[in-house]
Parts: C-alpha cells; sequence; structure tokens
C-alpha cells in the first residue's frame, strides 16, 4: 500500500509552495487508496511556534485536506530516536565527536585558504584515546568516505551524487542530545511505513544524506520525488 505523508516545521507560516505538496501526497495516496500522514517537525524547540502549528492544521481545514491516523509531533518521539542513536554507536556505525566549535572553525578557515570544499575531516572517526574533559560530543555518522550515492527520483529520473563532493562524516545528534532533521526525518518516515516521498526540489541535497542513514539502520529506502519550487519575481519562495 502507498502510504504518503506532509511533514512541515512549525518554524513559520505555511507558504503555498508547501500547501502544494501537501496536495500532491494527499491526492496521491487517496488515487491508489493508499494513507496520507501529518506529521509536526517541531524538533527545533527554541525555533517553533505554536501559533504556526496552529496555522498549519488551520489550513489543511480550510483546505478540506484530510489525513489518516493520529497527528504526530515529534516532539514527541525523542525516546525513540535516542535508542536509534544508540544503536548505530553499538554497532560502530556512528561516533562520538569531541571536536570543539573553535577547533572546527579553524579547519575551515584552512581549507578555505587551500580552496578545497569545508568539512569534517573525520578525526575522531576512529579514535581510541581518552576523550577531552569537559566537551559534550556530537554524534556524527560513519559516511561512506568515496564513490556514489544514486537513486532514480520519480520526477528527476536517474539522480547521482558524488560523495566526495558533498558528503562528510554529518552530525545525526547535538552535543545536547537533540536529534538532527535528517536523522528524525529517516527514522520517522521508516516506522510510519512511507513509501513514498513527495517534497520540494529544496530537499535534494538532504536525500543522499539520508539514504546513507535508512541504509545505515537496515531500513528499506522510499520512492523519492522532487517538486520544483513555486517562486516569486525575486526567486524567493512564496
Amino acid at each position: 500500500m502507498i502510504v504518503t505523508r506532509f511533514a512541515p516545521s512549525p518554524t513559520g507560516y505555511l507558504h503555498i509552495g508547501g500547501l502544494r505538496t501537501a496536495l500532491y501526497n494527499y491526492l496521491y495516496a487517496r488515487a491508489n487508496n493508499g494513507k496520507f500522514l501529518l506529521r509536526i517537525e517541531d524538533t527545533d524547540l527554541k525555533r517553533n511556534k505554536i501559533e504556526a502549528t496552529n496555522a498549519i492544521i488551520e489550513a489543511f481545514k480550510w483546505c478540506k485536506l484530510d489525513y489518516d491516523g493520529e497527528l504526530v509531533y515529534q516532539s514527541d518521539r525523542f525516546y525513540i530516536y535516542k535508542k536509534y542513536i544508540q544503536k548505530l554507536l553499538d554497532e560502530g556505525k556512528a561516533y562520538k565527536c569531541y571536536m570543539t566549535k573553535d577547533e572546527l572553525d579553524e579547519l575551515r578557515k584552512s581549507q578555505e585558504a587551500m580552496k578545497i570544499r569545508p568539512k569534517y575531516d573525520g578525526r575522531y572517526r576512529d579514535f581510541k584515546g581518552t576523550p577531552p574533559a569537559g566537551i559534550d560530543p556530537v554524534i556524527r555518522i560513519k559516511a561512506p568516505i568515496s564513490g556514489t550515492i544514486e537513486f532514480k527520483d520519480g520526477v528527476k529520473g536517474e539522480v547521482k551524487f558524488n560523495v566526495d563532493d558533498m558528503l562528510d562524516d554529518f552530525i545525526i545528534a547535538r552535543s545536547d542530545g537533540s536529534p538532527t532533521y535528517n536523522f528524525t526525518v529517516v527514522i520517522d518516515d521508516a516506522l510510519m511505513g512511507v513509501t513514498d516521498v513527495i517534497r520540494g526540489d529544496d530537499h535534494l541535497s538532504n536525500t543522499p544524506k539520508q539514504i546513507i542513514l535508512y541504509e545505515a539502520l537496515g531500513f528499506k529506502t522510499p520512492n523519492f520525488y522532487h517538486v520544483a519550487m513555486i517562486n516569486g519575481p525575486d526567486g524567493q519562495k512564496l
């Protein structure tokens, strides 16, 4: 059965491109006798606005868009994300990185001076020593260090990303323990049974990171469809 979802972040009001994405997901699910789910991605506790959450729900009512099952809030699922972060640590697929902000800034400056793409250098990837005192580590995934990540997009066709051009061991949990966007999206889509992810073109660069996480966690990768943005004359999202 086809399962789609719309997963807005309540950090601002719903824009027309987001509403169109919701409509695409709704119609695709209904046309195929599938399910359409609604999830509020509210893990960014500092930027969330209850007014934005309410506006999203009201917009759905106004447009007569119904969804299946309960409305899901990511903020209620931190215990689930924590479990899967620990799973990756236990399996050696993720690791604790003790790099400070100053060290990261210094690394980026040196890379920019050498005119190479700034990225994390993996210094704690295989670290076996004593962790430095007084530093709350972030958690990084062990991403591939070479090759390509390829998938078939339902809109764009065959898409290929060169690992060396855009990926490093990206962060899946911040130093305060809170999970990052790409990690929570993969966990929720997998556990909610989402089969088809229809979203805006601005999420295309997130897809290779999410594929890495799907594979690391042993989840089936969904079908992806990245639709063109709706922009105004100034090039900004409406």
